[in-house]
């Protein structure tokens, strides 16, 4: 046995199995050739960032468009950091948006695949049977450096204007016979395992990121700590075993990451293992001052996914606004393809910007008021009666009291060739249909300026006259424009256009003051539908008290 192989049991005395177990017991996956497995590995540290959901969905299309596997691993080895419920907060959203893995963490409770444990923190044992491995081989050794003697060290650096850091003659540990450190070992000193780093920061490496292209990077040199002296590992440590076992072929995350690449190879290679492919996602940006930051948790309530819940986006239109920051050719596709499942979108990273992208607000309305606008009555009925009872209690219950006449409110202009966009998410709902519950009505308007007070109850009162609720849209404006000449109005907008002065306004107007009588607004969808889902009986008592209104207006005049 060599002085490594003993200093490695002294340091491992209860690690039995061998790095050829491990391989054994986590085989290559049985995938078609070319299928990707990728995966997302958060923290349990609170809520779900749009970055991480962005992330997910990333790399959740990469799978998927190769007909690969896409999985859900749980790094938990920071307890300090970690928030009790974090974890099935991230899998509950990410479940919401249609982000649902199909190994790991599946669901919040739910775990499956034969690659597990899945949470970090189950894994010691793994890691410590490389740990050892390495150890054995001379690869890695035990650092008894306390805080102070690294502070020391930092101190030296600092005022030799040199890059700090634990490596060469710095890393003081590095020094110790292996005789020594057994010793040390066996008195029970205090310890963390360090990466023996075979690197030179005199020699380039360059790799090519699936997203920026090729990078070129100074190669490690540090003695990266591998275990902790809890015997957790660290994240560097940690990803390269748990992605060589876990089969992962390309690891998808946030650039903020590009700077580890060196160690990550590095690790990989003294590992014996066969590197990921790395692509490197641009972070989400924001305006800010005339300048560009990052997304902020901190500053900006966008940046957690519950906001846009809390706001009633759907799902949908969230994940479909990120497919436009994801893909440079979605929108492009989504225009051939109005009403096409995202499935169908030949998702590539080769489309995906090296730069970061802004969140822009009104492109998301834009991008939201499509999704909607596609969605059936029955749909938008339920999604905005499931939001108000959380977030608008008082709206819920008048949606709640009638469902069909609910359901009827946003049916109305839905469907066909062109769709009303009014609603870019649930939170708007309330205003949007205000006028139709009389608690929420409340009949204020102002006439158009070239329509005169008397000519408007003038209008109201003929209709009220011939008004039938049982007329279909074509005979309801037939009705108003018979009405228009003993009314001083033009029938027909185009004869009205060649001689404005003849006539006191068109039928258009006419049905303008009905419209603002009915419902206080002078934009909404059809009001025939409108008028209809509201009863004689409402419509008229709207009619009367506009009358009574233009009429005291004008007595205060």
């Amino acid at each position: 046995m060599t002085a490594c192989e003993k200093l490695a049991n002294a340091m491992f005395p209860d690690v039995t199995l061998t790095p050829e177990d491990l391989e054994n017991t986590y085989p290559p996956r049985q995938l078609k050739e070319g299928a990707r497995v990728t995966r997302i590995p958060p923290s349990p540290t609170g809520y779900l960032h749009l970055g991480v959901l962005y992330s997910a969905m990333v790399n959740k299309l990469t799978a998927d468009a190769s007909g690969g596997l896409f999985y859900f691993r749980l790094e938990d080895t920071d307890s300090k950091r970690e928030v009790q419920g974090g974890a099935e907060d991230i899998l509950r959203g990410l479940n919401a948006y249609g982000i649902t893995p199909q190994e790991g963490f599946v669901a919040p409770g739910v775990v499956q695949g034969d690659y597990g444990p899945y949470r970090q923190s189950e894994r010691a044992g793994i890691y410590h049977v490389y740990a050892k491995s390495l150890v054995a081989q001379g690869l890695a050794y035990p650092c008894f450096c306390s805080e102070e003697e690294r502070q020391a060290a930092r101190q030296r650096q600092e005022a030799a204007k040199v890059r700090t850091g634990y490596y060469g003659e710095y890393a003081l540990c590095r020094r110790l016979t292996t005789e020594e450190a057994l010793s040390r070992v066996q008195a029970g000193e205090s310890y963390v395992v360090r990466l023996r780093s075979p690197g030179s920061e005199e020699r380039r490496i360059q790799f090519d990121d699936l997203i920026k292209g090729k990078i070129e990077m100074p190669e490690n040199d540090e003695d990266i700590v591998l275990l902790k002296s809890d015997g957790i590992p660290t994240y560097h440590f940690a990803h390269a075993v748990d992605d060589h076992l876990m089969r992962t072929t390309h690891v998808l995350r946030g650039d903020e990451w590009i700077s580890s690449v060196p160690k990550h190879l590095q690790l990989f290679r003294v590992l014996g293992f066969k590197p990921p492919k790395y692509g490197h996602i641009s972070p989400i940006m924001k305006l800010e001052n005339g300048g560009k930051r990052k997304l902020s948790k901190r500053k900006d309530p966008e940046a957690a996914v519950h906001y846009f819940v809390q706001q009633g986006y759907p799902a949908g239109s969230v994940i479909e606004y990120l497919m436009t920051i994801a893909a440079s050719d979605f929108e492009d596709w989504r225009r051939r393809n109005p009403d096409a499942s995202r499935a169908a979108f030949p998702f590539t990273l080769k489309k995906m910007s090296p730069s970061g992208a802004l969140f822009d607000p009104d492109k998301l309305n834009d991008v939201s008021k499509a999704v909607i606008s596609r969605m059936d009555a029955d749909e938008v009925a339920q999604a905005v009666t499931a939001w108000a009872a959380e977030y608008a209690p008082d709206f819920h219950a008048l949606l709640a009291r009638d469902p069909a006449f609910t359901r009827g409110i946003f049916a109305i202009d839905r469907g066909g060739s062109k769709p009303r966009k009014d609603l870019a998410k649930w939170a708007d709902a309330p205003d949007f249909a205000a006028y139709f519950f009389d608690e929420t009505f409340d009949g204020a308007f102002a006439l158009p300026e070239h329509i005169a007070p008397a000519d408007a109850t003038a209008v109201l009162a003929a209709y009220k006259g011939v008004y039938d609720p049982a007329q279909d849209k074509q005979a309801w404006f037939q009705a108003i424009k018979d009405l228009a000449p003993s009314l001083g109005f033009c029938p027909e907008v185009k004869e009205y256009k060649k001689n404005p002065d003849g006539y006191k306004g068109h039928a258009g107007d006419m049905s303008t003051i009905l419209r603002l009588a009915v419902t206080g607004r002078a934009n909404t969808p059809d009001l025939c539908s409108i008028m209809q889902l509201l009863g004689r009986e409402r419509v008229l008592s709207r009619i009367d008290r506009a009358i009574q209104r233009i009429d005291r207006a004008g007595c205060a005049e």
